[in-house]
């Protein structure tokens, strides 16, 4: 795997995550690094480093009720977005994200003639599994929640007759830029059936550290009525974190659910939360 010259301590942060969740956001610092068997002056600096902000701060952004602000507070529409001119704000960091999709009649052939490269990454969530072909990437998956072996066998089953070479020099330079490593372009290439792009193609749409609704993206794509069948889609996002899943939250201001685990999509929202207000 390749390591983050930072150091990234995301099963770190998923303990303080749980012991803030036990304990509820009072918790001071002395308490909570006290539970990770840290020194407070150590978890104030490991912590900071990941985060962008304080401990403090932090816990305001993991509260259980933090989706709900958002949805109060930063809720994108997403037919007005461009107009507005938050697409660009919704960068993260120098980002510049290009896609292509494959078209219907390959996307029905399973990935056939598709040569896919891949490797393991670290990230600030955890493992990352990297996929890509000649034209970008084409899978990101987070292995914090369910595994390595899991994570490989589920994008893998997505275009099952495409052959798969293990090859992260290949995906490096995409890697660094697309977790904010490096500035530069990020080519993806989505491969999926029409309908499922007409999904993601409108979550690219909602800037960082913004939310939309299902509804809200089933009446972008010109379908309103498809709440259900864009919740699937969305589910179905095999480019987690650039094709912004996490960012789609229940009108309830409910999380939803998340296909690499709840706790990733708190901490991706947390984390983006912090770095919108740093």
């Amino acid at each position: 795997m390749q390591q983050d010259a930072q150091g990234y301590h995301f099963d770190f942060m998923r303990r303080a995550i749980a012991e803030v969740d036990a304990a509820g956001p009072g918790i001071s610092l002395e308490a909570l690094a006290g539970r990770l068997n840290m020194s407070p002056a150590h978890f104030q600096r490991v912590f900071s480093r990941w985060a962008g902000v304080s401990p403090k701060r932090f816990q305001q952004y993991l509260a259980l009720g933090h989706a709900k602000a958002l949805l109060d507070e930063r809720f994108t529409t997403l037919e007005t977005a461009h107009e507005a001119g938050l697409s660009g704000s919704g960068r993260l960091h120098d980002l510049f994200l290009r896609w292509e999709a494959m078209s219907p009649g390959e996307y029905s052939r399973g990935g056939d003639g598709l040569v896919i490269r891949w490797g393991w990454f670290d990230s600030p969530f955890g493992p990352a599994l990297m996929m890509g072909t000649e034209k970008g990437l084409c899978g990101i998956a987070f292995s914090a929640e369910s595994g390595e072996a899991e994570a490989m066998r589920d994008l893998r089953a997505r275009w099952p007759a495409a052959r798969y070479v293990e090859d992260p020099a290949m995906l490096a330079d995409w890697t660094a830029a697309a977790f904010g490593q490096a500035q530069g372009d990020v080519p993806l290439f989505l491969i999926g059936a029409p309908f499922q792009i007409k999904v993601w193609e409108a979550l690219m749409r909602i800037p960082s550290g913004h939310v939309t609704s299902y509804s809200e993206i089933a009446k972008a794509i010109g379908n309103p009525r498809a709440v259900r069948a864009v919740g699937t889609a969305v589910g179905r996002n095999p480019i987690s974190l650039l094709i912004p899943c996490h960012r789609a939250l229940r009108k309830s201001g409910g999380l939803g659910g998340y296909h690499w685990g709840l706790p990733v999509k708190r901490a991706i929202l947390a984390w983006e939360s912090a770095r919108l207000e740093a």
